[in-house]
């Protein structure tokens, strides 16, 4: 036997007795596979394809193809639109984040992770974090390209900025849904597929490019319960007019209520795949 190899029975037994790690190592852990994360986006800039080309295209697009037939003009359309893509945008781009997971789980990446006494969720929360940095840049893609095309924010400096912070908050808030399908699809495709089936009635049954009253009864009463018409409509409190209205504590506390369900059934989940 050599000494590698009778070494390996007291790895194992320090890996089986060792304590549950401790918030403090919970923390350091996450922020290892944050870090882990960034690294693995420099390495593949098209990542970033997604938050930087979405925000130029769809404020563009939307603003100049819907502007006159609903506002009458694109500068009096701006105010109504700006904010809507900006909370579009932060559901679109979380998306990636479940399809990632699933594509490392499917590489055997996390197999890799099976043997490390680490907090169960590092995995999860680390690429969380590091996805902060994608909802930074559409956010902000967004916002400059509105102002490039005439729009000026009526809430000012604070209020743009308390905007901003918003639309990342939901963002990152509503990734923990995809993150959990992430978890429980079988295929990177199946996460996509369902995700874009998520996507599509919260953003466009949403009052994020029209003014719901011109929708059917039945179709209001979906739009009032939508989380992202929250979100969209404190967003335009706080940019358009600098105000921190009751719909921001409303988005705000939809943002806890969908981390607080999601993010214990992702580490479940993930858990049990592990």
């Amino acid at each position: 036997m050599t000494a590698a190899t009778a070494e390996l029975p007291d790895l194992t037994l320090d890996r089986v007795l060792s304590p549950r790690p401790s918030p403090g190592d919970a923390v350091r852990q996450t922020l290892a596979f944050a870090w882990r994360a960034l690294l693995k986006m420099r390495r593949n800039p098209e990542q970033f394809m997604d938050v930087t080309l979405q925000p130029l295209l769809f404020t563009a697009m939307f603003t100049y193809i819907f502007g006159g037939a609903i506002s009458g003009s694109v500068s009096d359309y701006m105010p109504t639109i700006i904010p809507g893509i900006l909370a579009q945008t932060a559901i679109t781009t979380c998306m990636a984040t479940g399809t990632q997971l699933r594509e490392d789980m499917d590489k055997g990446v996390f197999d890799r992770f099976k043997s490390l006494p680490i907090a169960r969720i590092a995995p999860l929360a680390g690429p969380a974090i590091a996805d902060i940095l994608r909802y930074v840049i559409a956010a902000t893609l967004t916002i400059l390209v509105g102002i490039a095309m005439g729009y000026r924010p009526g809430g000012g400096v604070g209020g743009t900025i308390a905007g901003w912070a918003l639309t990342i908050i939901a963002a990152w808030s509503l990734a923990w849904i995809f993150t959990w399908l992430g978890t429980v699809m079988r295929t990177a495709q199946a996460v996509q597929g369902t995700a874009m089936l998520i996507m599509f009635p919260l953003s466009f049954m949403s009052n994020a490019f029209v003014d719901p009253d011109t929708m059917p009864g039945w179709l209001q009463g979906f739009v009032k319960v939508n989380p992202l018409s929250h979100v969209v409509t404190a967003v335009r409190d706080l940019i358009n007019n600098g105000s921190f209205t009751g719909e921001v504590g409303w988005a705000l506390l939809g943002c806890a209520i969908v981390v607080a369900i999601f993010l214990p059934l992702s580490v479940r989940s993930y858990s049990r795949k592990m």
